[in-house]
């Protein structure tokens, strides 16, 4: 079974697209035989994504650190919920148990956790693709940016094209299943 980590917010934004896409990515992952691996709560996307799976009778694997185990209000019908000290641990085992990495909106500590995957793949610290689920062109600021990256000769060409930014899970499943991984990348 393959699994997903999927990094989303605590809340719901404003636009109801947000939640329609986050059931979509759910039953998605699910036809695809994706396993979830997620924060861990049960509020916002993050709630909403947990539930979709379990409603679809998929495995779920929440990692939450203490400190957040009662103010993000954990979700208690996991298929397992593993609860470690730090948030760079959380983002150690996400990234351990994950054969894809998926963005979905949130905050700034879903665009850290998103980046530091996309980084850590560059360096060949994993082998695996990583993708921004662009609702409703939530991504198209950050997709620019990368472009800008690429333009000031900071990201090559080749690294940015290894990032999808996609609103189509078509092209996101077509992605995964083409993906190949960088080589590590040289300094000189």
């Amino acid at each position: 079974m393959k699994r997903a980590a999927v990094y989303c917010g605590a809340a719901e934004g404003i636009n109801p697209i947000y939640k329609e896409q986050t059931i979509a990515l759910g039953e998605w992952l699910l036809a695809n035989n994706y396993e979830l691996v997620y924060g861990g709560g049960k509020v916002g996307l993050m709630g909403i994504i947990a539930d979709t799976i379990l409603k679809g009778r998929g495995n779920v694997t929440g990692i939450m650190p203490k400190f957040l185990k009662d103010r993000e209000i954990a979700h208690e019908n996991l298929t397992t919920l593993e609860v470690v000290e730090t948030m760079p641990e959380r983002k150690t085992r996400m990234i351990d148990l994950a054969d894809v990495f998926i963005a979905l909106p949130g905050g700034p500590g879903t665009l850290e956790e998103i980046s530091e995957v996309i980084s850590l793949g560059r360096v060949a610290q994993h082998q695996n693709p990583c993708v921004l689920y662009n609702v409703a062109g939530y991504y198209d600021g950050l997709a620019s940016f990368f472009d800008t990256m690429v333009a000031s000769g900071f990201l090559s060409q080749t690294d940015r094209d290894n990032i999808c930014i996609s609103d189509s899970l078509s092209k996101i499943k077509t992605f995964i299943e083409n993906y190949q991984a960088p080589q590590a990348r040289e300094y000189r």
